[in-house]
Protein backbone atom coordinates (compact mmCIF):
# COMPACT_ATOMS: atom_id res chain seq x y z
CA UNK A 1 0.00 0.00 0.00
CA UNK A 2 1.55 3.32 -0.70
CA UNK A 3 2.14 5.65 1.90
CA UNK A 4 -0.65 8.46 0.91
CA UNK A 5 -3.52 5.76 1.09
CA UNK A 6 -2.49 4.26 4.13
CA UNK A 7 -4.82 4.92 6.79
CA UNK A 8 -3.97 7.01 10.13
CA UNK A 9 -5.57 6.82 13.37
CA UNK A 10 -5.27 9.81 15.66
CA UNK A 11 -7.17 9.00 19.00
CA UNK A 12 -10.78 8.16 18.16
CA UNK A 13 -10.47 9.04 14.46
CA UNK A 14 -9.26 6.91 11.75
CA UNK A 15 -8.54 8.89 8.86
CA UNK A 16 -8.91 6.72 5.54
CA UNK A 17 -5.79 8.22 3.67
CA UNK A 18 -3.20 11.54 4.44
CA UNK A 19 -4.82 14.02 1.98
CA UNK A 20 -6.22 16.41 4.03
CA UNK A 21 -8.30 19.37 2.85
CA UNK A 22 -6.38 22.83 3.93
CA UNK A 23 -9.02 25.02 5.25
CA UNK A 24 -9.14 27.59 2.70
CA UNK A 25 -11.33 31.09 3.09
CA UNK A 26 -14.43 30.99 0.75
CA UNK A 27 -15.12 34.84 1.82
CA UNK A 28 -18.70 33.76 1.43
CA UNK A 29 -20.60 34.11 4.81
CA UNK A 30 -23.05 36.48 5.35
CA UNK A 31 -22.81 37.60 9.66
CA UNK A 32 -20.73 34.44 10.06
CA UNK A 33 -23.63 32.52 8.59
CA UNK A 34 -22.29 29.45 6.07
CA UNK A 35 -24.46 28.67 3.06
CA UNK A 36 -25.05 26.34 -0.13
CA UNK A 37 -21.53 27.65 -1.46
CA UNK A 38 -20.00 26.07 1.83
CA UNK A 39 -21.76 22.90 1.59
CA UNK A 40 -20.96 22.24 -1.87
CA UNK A 41 -17.11 23.37 -1.46
CA UNK A 42 -16.55 21.11 1.16
CA UNK A 43 -18.75 18.60 0.58
CA UNK A 44 -17.35 17.59 -2.84
CA UNK A 45 -14.00 17.22 -1.89
CA UNK A 46 -15.71 14.36 0.94
CA UNK A 47 -16.91 13.31 -2.65
CA UNK A 48 -13.53 13.23 -4.37
CA UNK A 49 -12.14 11.00 -1.44
CA UNK A 50 -10.24 13.26 0.85
CA UNK A 51 -9.48 11.59 4.25
CA UNK A 52 -9.70 14.77 6.54
CA UNK A 53 -11.34 17.87 5.36
CA UNK A 54 -11.46 21.07 7.49
CA UNK A 55 -13.67 24.03 7.42
CA UNK A 56 -11.96 27.43 6.32
CA UNK A 57 -10.67 29.53 9.26
CA UNK A 58 -13.80 30.49 11.83
CA UNK A 59 -14.11 33.39 13.32
CA UNK A 60 -14.60 33.08 17.31
CA UNK A 61 -15.95 36.37 17.50
CA UNK A 62 -17.06 39.32 15.11
CA UNK A 63 -13.75 41.13 15.70
CA UNK A 64 -12.20 38.39 14.73
CA UNK A 65 -12.91 37.95 10.74
CA UNK A 66 -10.76 38.65 8.25
CA UNK A 67 -13.35 39.84 6.19
CA UNK A 68 -17.04 40.55 6.29
CA UNK A 69 -17.02 37.21 4.41
CA UNK A 70 -16.17 35.13 6.95
CA UNK A 71 -17.62 31.70 8.37
CA UNK A 72 -18.14 32.30 12.30
CA UNK A 73 -19.13 30.35 15.32
CA UNK A 74 -19.80 33.25 17.97
CA UNK A 75 -23.52 32.32 17.96
CA UNK A 76 -25.71 29.38 18.51
CA UNK A 77 -27.31 30.23 15.70
CA UNK A 78 -24.13 29.22 13.59
CA UNK A 79 -24.16 25.63 14.51
CA UNK A 80 -27.17 24.08 12.73
CA UNK A 81 -25.42 25.42 8.71
CA UNK A 82 -21.78 23.80 10.29
CA UNK A 83 -24.40 20.75 11.76
CA UNK A 84 -25.11 19.89 7.48
CA UNK A 85 -21.90 19.81 6.38
CA UNK A 86 -20.62 17.89 9.05
CA UNK A 87 -23.13 15.56 8.60
CA UNK A 88 -22.69 15.60 4.95
CA UNK A 89 -18.80 15.20 5.45
CA UNK A 90 -18.88 12.27 7.48
CA UNK A 91 -21.96 10.40 5.39
CA UNK A 92 -19.34 9.94 2.43
CA UNK A 93 -16.43 8.59 4.66
CA UNK A 94 -14.28 11.40 5.42
CA UNK A 95 -13.82 13.24 8.86
CA UNK A 96 -15.16 16.69 9.30
CA UNK A 97 -12.71 19.43 11.27
CA UNK A 98 -13.41 22.90 11.73
CA UNK A 99 -10.35 25.88 12.16
CA UNK A 100 -10.62 27.74 14.84
CA UNK A 101 -9.62 31.43 14.55
CA UNK A 102 -9.11 35.18 15.35
CA UNK A 103 -7.69 37.73 12.61
CA UNK A 104 -6.00 40.04 15.54
CA UNK A 105 -4.79 43.40 13.34
CA UNK A 106 -5.17 41.26 10.01
CA UNK A 107 -8.89 41.76 10.53
CA UNK A 108 -11.77 44.20 8.89
CA UNK A 109 -9.85 43.79 5.35
CA UNK A 110 -11.97 43.62 1.80
CA UNK A 111 -11.82 39.87 0.21
CA UNK A 112 -8.65 38.95 -2.13
CA UNK A 113 -11.25 39.57 -4.98
CA UNK A 114 -11.35 42.93 -3.53
CA UNK A 115 -8.14 44.48 -3.24
CA UNK A 116 -7.60 42.72 0.24
CA UNK A 117 -7.09 46.14 2.04
CA UNK A 118 -7.92 47.15 5.49
CA UNK A 119 -11.78 48.33 5.68
CA UNK A 120 -12.30 51.69 6.69
CA UNK A 121 -15.18 51.61 9.75
CA UNK A 122 -17.00 54.35 7.33
CA UNK A 123 -17.42 51.21 5.21
CA UNK A 124 -18.29 48.48 7.17
CA UNK A 125 -15.16 47.95 8.83
CA UNK A 126 -14.28 47.56 12.48
CA UNK A 127 -11.51 48.24 15.08
CA UNK A 128 -9.03 45.69 15.15
CA UNK A 129 -7.25 44.28 17.92
CA UNK A 130 -3.73 43.06 18.40
CA UNK A 131 -0.86 42.54 21.28
CA UNK A 132 0.54 45.61 20.70
CA UNK A 133 -0.46 48.65 18.76
CA UNK A 134 1.45 48.04 15.46
CA UNK A 135 -0.61 47.69 11.97
CA UNK A 136 0.54 45.02 9.73
CA UNK A 137 0.77 47.12 6.58
CA UNK A 138 2.06 51.15 7.46
CA UNK A 139 -1.57 52.49 5.69
CA UNK A 140 -3.62 50.24 8.40
CA UNK A 141 -5.29 52.07 11.32
CA UNK A 142 -3.33 51.28 14.65
CA UNK A 143 -4.81 48.45 16.16
CA UNK A 144 -6.01 48.78 19.69
CA UNK A 145 -3.84 46.69 21.93
CA UNK A 146 -5.49 44.10 23.76
CA UNK A 147 -5.84 44.20 27.86
CA UNK A 148 -6.08 41.96 30.22
CA UNK A 149 -9.87 41.53 29.78
CA UNK A 150 -9.47 42.09 26.22
CA UNK A 151 -6.93 38.65 26.44
CA UNK A 152 -9.49 36.72 28.97
CA UNK A 153 -12.50 37.50 26.44
CA UNK A 154 -10.26 35.99 23.45
CA UNK A 155 -9.57 32.51 25.63
CA UNK A 156 -13.06 33.04 26.46
CA UNK A 157 -14.43 33.35 23.29
CA UNK A 158 -12.02 30.29 21.84
CA UNK A 159 -13.62 28.12 24.31
CA UNK A 160 -17.22 28.85 23.57
CA UNK A 161 -16.78 28.14 20.15
CA UNK A 162 -15.26 24.94 20.82
CA UNK A 163 -18.39 23.67 22.15
CA UNK A 164 -20.16 24.90 19.46
CA UNK A 165 -17.93 23.36 17.23
CA UNK A 166 -18.99 19.55 19.37
CA UNK A 167 -22.48 20.45 19.03
CA UNK A 168 -22.27 21.17 15.01
CA UNK A 169 -20.69 17.23 14.60
CA UNK A 170 -17.08 18.03 13.90
CA UNK A 171 -14.87 15.72 14.95
CA UNK A 172 -11.53 17.74 15.45
CA UNK A 173 -10.38 21.08 15.78
CA UNK A 174 -7.37 23.16 14.59
CA UNK A 175 -6.65 25.98 16.27
CA UNK A 176 -5.57 28.79 13.64
CA UNK A 177 -1.96 30.12 15.53
CA UNK A 178 -0.04 31.20 12.12
CA UNK A 179 0.05 33.59 8.97
CA UNK A 180 0.15 36.89 10.99
CA UNK A 181 -2.85 36.26 12.95
CA UNK A 182 -3.74 37.41 16.66
CA UNK A 183 -2.25 34.11 18.42
CA UNK A 184 0.52 33.81 16.42
CA UNK A 185 1.13 38.08 16.59
CA UNK A 186 1.44 37.27 20.04
CA UNK A 187 4.26 34.57 19.52
CA UNK A 188 6.37 36.38 17.02
CA UNK A 189 8.67 39.68 18.70
CA UNK A 190 7.96 41.26 15.08
CA UNK A 191 4.42 42.25 16.33
CA UNK A 192 4.40 41.49 20.52
CA UNK A 193 6.14 44.69 22.16
CA UNK A 194 4.44 44.01 25.23
CA UNK A 195 6.51 44.52 28.35
CA UNK A 196 3.65 42.33 30.73
CA UNK A 197 3.10 38.57 31.42
CA UNK A 198 2.06 37.97 27.46
CA UNK A 199 5.54 39.61 26.07
CA UNK A 200 9.37 39.73 26.46
CA UNK A 201 10.82 36.27 26.75
CA UNK A 202 9.72 33.06 24.61
CA UNK A 203 7.43 32.06 27.61
CA UNK A 204 5.75 35.50 28.29
CA UNK A 205 4.75 35.27 24.59
CA UNK A 206 3.47 31.68 24.20
CA UNK A 207 1.25 32.25 26.45
CA UNK A 208 -1.86 33.48 25.21
CA UNK A 209 -1.44 30.15 22.94
CA UNK A 210 -1.10 27.64 25.67
CA UNK A 211 -4.08 29.34 27.43
CA UNK A 212 -5.66 29.44 24.50
CA UNK A 213 -5.53 25.67 24.05
CA UNK A 214 -5.79 24.86 27.80
CA UNK A 215 -9.59 26.25 27.23
CA UNK A 216 -9.94 24.35 24.33
CA UNK A 217 -9.27 21.33 26.11
CA UNK A 218 -11.07 21.77 28.69
CA UNK A 219 -14.45 21.08 26.98
CA UNK A 220 -13.30 19.48 24.06
CA UNK A 221 -13.73 15.46 24.41
CA UNK A 222 -10.24 13.70 25.39
CA UNK A 223 -10.49 11.01 22.45
CA UNK A 224 -11.05 14.10 20.01
CA UNK A 225 -8.04 15.25 18.01
CA UNK A 226 -6.63 18.48 18.19
CA UNK A 227 -4.13 20.51 15.44
CA UNK A 228 -2.52 23.88 15.96
CA UNK A 229 -1.60 25.70 12.73
CA UNK A 230 1.88 27.71 12.97
CA UNK A 231 3.90 29.77 11.28
CA UNK A 232 7.20 27.88 11.35
CA UNK A 233 9.14 30.98 11.21
CA UNK A 234 8.73 34.58 10.30
CA UNK A 235 11.25 34.38 6.98
CA UNK A 236 12.34 37.50 8.90
CA UNK A 237 15.71 37.91 10.78
CA UNK A 238 14.88 38.30 14.82
CA UNK A 239 11.60 37.24 14.34
CA UNK A 240 10.24 34.08 15.01
CA UNK A 241 12.67 30.87 14.05
CA UNK A 242 12.00 27.17 12.93
CA UNK A 243 13.99 26.93 16.36
CA UNK A 244 11.22 28.35 18.06
CA UNK A 245 8.77 26.48 16.59
CA UNK A 246 10.47 22.84 17.52
CA UNK A 247 10.59 24.37 21.16
CA UNK A 248 6.88 24.93 21.25
CA UNK A 249 6.17 21.99 19.89
CA UNK A 250 7.60 19.74 22.58
CA UNK A 251 5.27 21.99 24.42
CA UNK A 252 2.26 21.90 23.09
CA UNK A 253 2.43 17.70 22.64
CA UNK A 254 3.07 17.84 26.25
CA UNK A 255 -0.30 20.05 26.95
CA UNK A 256 -2.06 17.47 24.86
CA UNK A 257 -1.95 19.01 21.05
CA UNK A 258 -2.13 15.75 18.81
CA UNK A 259 -0.87 17.55 15.68
CA UNK A 260 1.24 20.51 14.44
CA UNK A 261 -0.21 21.75 10.90
CA UNK A 262 3.20 23.40 9.81
CA UNK A 263 3.00 26.80 7.70
CA UNK A 264 4.78 29.38 7.72
CA UNK A 265 5.13 33.28 6.97
CA UNK A 266 2.49 36.13 6.95
CA UNK A 267 3.45 38.24 10.02
CA UNK A 268 5.20 40.41 8.35
CA UNK A 269 4.61 42.26 4.82
CA UNK A 270 8.02 43.04 3.95
CA UNK A 271 8.87 38.92 4.47
CA UNK A 272 10.97 37.68 1.47
CA UNK A 273 9.88 33.84 1.18
CA UNK A 274 11.69 31.51 -0.79
CA UNK A 275 8.66 29.62 -2.24
CA UNK A 276 8.59 26.89 -4.26
CA UNK A 277 7.93 23.29 -4.46
CA UNK A 278 7.64 21.84 -0.58
CA UNK A 279 9.49 24.78 0.60
CA UNK A 280 7.93 24.32 4.22
CA UNK A 281 8.60 20.29 4.53
CA UNK A 282 11.72 20.95 6.25
CA UNK A 283 9.81 22.38 9.49
CA UNK A 284 7.28 19.52 9.25
CA UNK A 285 10.54 17.25 9.26
CA UNK A 286 12.12 18.97 12.22
CA UNK A 287 9.17 19.42 14.43
CA UNK A 288 8.26 15.77 13.73
CA UNK A 289 11.10 14.96 15.26
CA UNK A 290 10.20 16.12 18.60
CA UNK A 291 7.26 13.04 18.65
CA UNK A 292 4.59 14.82 17.67
CA UNK A 293 2.77 14.33 14.44
CA UNK A 294 2.96 16.75 11.88
CA UNK A 295 1.29 17.68 8.76
CA UNK A 296 2.68 19.54 5.90
CA UNK A 297 1.64 22.56 3.38
CA UNK A 298 2.60 24.65 0.34
CA UNK A 299 3.26 24.12 -3.01
CA UNK A 300 2.36 20.40 -3.01
CA UNK A 301 0.95 20.05 -5.93
CA UNK A 302 0.59 16.07 -7.25
CA UNK A 303 -0.04 12.79 -5.23
CA UNK A 304 3.81 11.61 -6.39
CA UNK A 305 4.75 14.29 -4.09
CA UNK A 306 2.78 14.24 -1.45
CA UNK A 307 4.12 10.37 -1.47
CA UNK A 308 7.80 10.99 -1.46
CA UNK A 309 7.28 13.15 1.91
CA UNK A 310 5.65 10.44 3.27
CA UNK A 311 8.26 8.15 2.31
CA UNK A 312 10.68 10.33 3.61
CA UNK A 313 9.21 10.42 7.17
CA UNK A 314 8.80 13.89 6.80
CA UNK A 315 5.38 14.73 7.72
CA UNK A 316 2.53 12.64 8.80
CA UNK A 317 -0.25 13.81 7.06
CA UNK A 318 -0.57 16.44 3.46
CA UNK A 319 -2.01 19.47 3.52
CA UNK A 320 -3.24 20.15 -0.02
CA UNK A 321 -4.66 23.51 -0.39
CA UNK A 322 -4.97 25.30 -4.45
CA UNK A 323 -4.35 21.75 -6.18
CA UNK A 324 -7.61 20.80 -4.01
CA UNK A 325 -9.72 24.03 -5.21
CA UNK A 326 -8.36 22.97 -9.01
CA UNK A 327 -9.29 19.49 -8.63
CA UNK A 328 -11.78 17.87 -5.80
CA UNK A 329 -11.41 14.47 -7.22
CA UNK A 330 -7.04 14.26 -6.71
CA UNK A 331 -7.44 11.35 -4.33
CA UNK A 332 -10.11 9.66 -6.24
CA UNK A 333 -7.35 10.03 -9.40
CA UNK A 334 -4.31 9.54 -7.49
CA UNK A 335 -5.76 6.00 -6.01
CA UNK A 336 -6.09 4.94 -9.43
CA UNK A 337 -2.54 6.07 -10.26
CA UNK A 338 -1.19 4.31 -6.93
CA UNK A 339 -2.92 1.03 -7.67
CA UNK A 340 -5.25 1.44 -4.53
CA UNK A 341 -9.05 0.66 -4.69
CA UNK A 342 -10.76 3.56 -3.52
CA UNK A 343 -14.37 4.01 -2.70
CA UNK A 344 -16.15 5.90 -5.38
CA UNK A 345 -19.81 7.58 -4.29
CA UNK A 346 -22.49 5.05 -5.79
CA UNK A 347 -24.00 7.75 -7.81
CA UNK A 348 -20.24 8.03 -10.02
CA UNK A 349 -19.63 4.57 -10.44
CA UNK A 350 -20.14 4.45 -13.44
CA UNK A 351 -17.17 6.66 -13.89
CA UNK A 352 -14.79 5.04 -12.02
CA UNK A 353 -11.63 4.28 -13.40
CA UNK A 354 -10.51 0.54 -13.70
Amino acid sequence: MSALFSPLSIKNITLKNRIVVSPMCQYSALDGFTNDWHLVHLGSRAIGGAGLIIAEATSVSPEGRITPGDTGIWKDEHIEGFRRIARFIHDHGSIAGIQLAHAGRKASCTPPWDGGKQLPESEGGWQTVAPSSLPFNAEDRVPTALDEAGIQKVIADFKAATLRALQAGFKLIEIHSAHGYLLFEFLSPLSNHRTDQYGGSFDNRIRLLLQAVEAVRSVWPDENPLFVRISSTDWVEGGWTPDDSVRLASILKAQGVDLIDCSSGGNAAYAKIPAGPGYQVPFSEAIRKTGILTGTVGMITSASQAEQILQEDRADLVFFGRELLRNPYLPLIAAHEFGEDADWPVQYLRAKLK
